[in-house]
């Protein structure tokens, strides 16, 4: 919904309702996630997408028909379907969608949950599939309801497990809010803060890097011991350049609670007076990813200097080293290509192979 809060907030202020729909599911190859949203206002404008385009045209429809009923609905367009064929989903996708009317009544929420967005604090969306009823909740509070305290109770805990993960998804439960029950289906639209990328070392492959850390989505920080290297110029993509020891600032940022599991670790100093003592200190936080450069023989050198220092066999097996995957890559460009694609792989479970290798599913479940 990110993508259309401006618009909806808009209309929504100025007391026009609008037609809302958003993903809930998805299967095989889809183009869009849950919470992928589109928007249509009072004068049939168009905002924001849930298919890429493909049944985009006939979700139009749906979100007027329910904007003039009042009534939500679900949708569901696949390959088999022959009104998904007639839309355009031909690609093997499935995707189904919440339509829903919103206006100050039924999404009373809204202005909050913006004004949480915009400040960056981390906030979640909950809305109940099939009546559209939303709970906003925070990690210490939440506004609205799902239909009953019980399942308010057990959708708040639940999801403020998806949003401290910065994760969308869907909860099931059963009709009075039971866990282990069935027939009720609430969507979480997590809003966490981007993920952090930290790279350590100011040098040419940690600008590359810095740049396509920035274009996945990343809040970019480059931090370096030498403040005639680390400085905002030689970085521009880096949401901030920070002049300290990579082991102590990266210490402190744990212990300020910025760093989480989502977060990713770059060590391309090249120096073991940098890289040993951030990497001890790396190894044995709760990261998504800690890549460190080097040749073969600085991996070796490195790993020695580790377990001399303590690490365990465990906590190396956590570091790429060498960082990246095996693209042939010569210059600092293309080696933060390799690095983006291992970051990536690992996020997602992909084998880094050609596809043109492979054979089943493009994604995985």
């Amino acid at each position: 919904m990110r993508d259309v809060l401006e618009s909806l907030l808009a209309w929504w202020e100025a007391g026009e309702p609008v037609g809302l729909a958003t993903v809930t599911a998805t299967w095989s190859s889809a183009p869009r996630q849950p919470g992928a949203a589109m928007v249509v206002g009072p004068g049939g404008e168009v905002a924001g997408s849930v298919s890429g385009g493909c049944v985009e045209g006939a979700v139009y429809e749906l979100c007027r028909e329910v904007v003039e009923t009042g009534t939500a609905r679900t949708a569901r367009f696949g390959v088999s379907d022959d009104d998904a064929f007639e839309v355009g989903l031909t690609c093997g996708g499935t995707i189904e969608l919440l339509i829903e009317r919103v206006d100050r009544e039924s999404f009373p929420q809204l202005p909050e949950l913006a004004r949480a967005i915009a400040a960056g604090r981390p906030v979640a969306l909950l809305t109940r599939v099939g009546d559209a009823r939303h709970l906003v909740i925070t990690p210490d509070g939440r506004d609205g309801t799902l239909g009953g305290d019980r399942v308010d109770d057990a959708a708040t805990d639940d999801g403020r497990g998806l949003l401290a993960a910065g994760r969308t998804g869907v909860l099931h439960y059963g009709p009075s809010g039971e866990r282990r029950g069935e027939g009720l289906a609430v969507l979480v639209a997590s809003f966490a803060p981007p993920a952090r990328m930290l790279v350590f070392g100011a040098t040419d492959h940690a600008a590359a890097t810095a740049r396509i850390g920035s274009f996945l989505g990343y809040h970019v920080t480059v931090c370096d011991a030498r403040p005639v290297f680390a400085t905002a110029r030689r970085f521009p993509s880096a949401d901030e350049v920070v002049v300290d020891w990579p082991h102590r600032y990266l210490t402190a940022e744990f212990e300020a609670g910025r760093i989480d599991e989502r977060t990713v670790l770059c060590v391309l100093t090249h120096d073991p007076k940098f890289d040993v003592p951030v990497l001890e200190a790396a190894l044995r936080l709760p990261v998504a990813y800690i890549g460190a450069m080097g040749s073969r023989r600085t991996h070796d050198d490195r790993n020695k200097r580790l377990q001399e220092a303590g690490v365990t066999d465990a906590e190396l097996g956590r570091l790429a080293s060498p960082v990246g995957l095996d693209l042939g890559a010569r210059t600092p460009e293309e080696t933060a290509v390799s690095i983006a694609a291992e970051i990536v792989a690992l996020r997602w479970g992909g084998t880094g192979a050609r596809l043109t290798a492979t054979a089943g599913r493009i994604h995985p479940a």
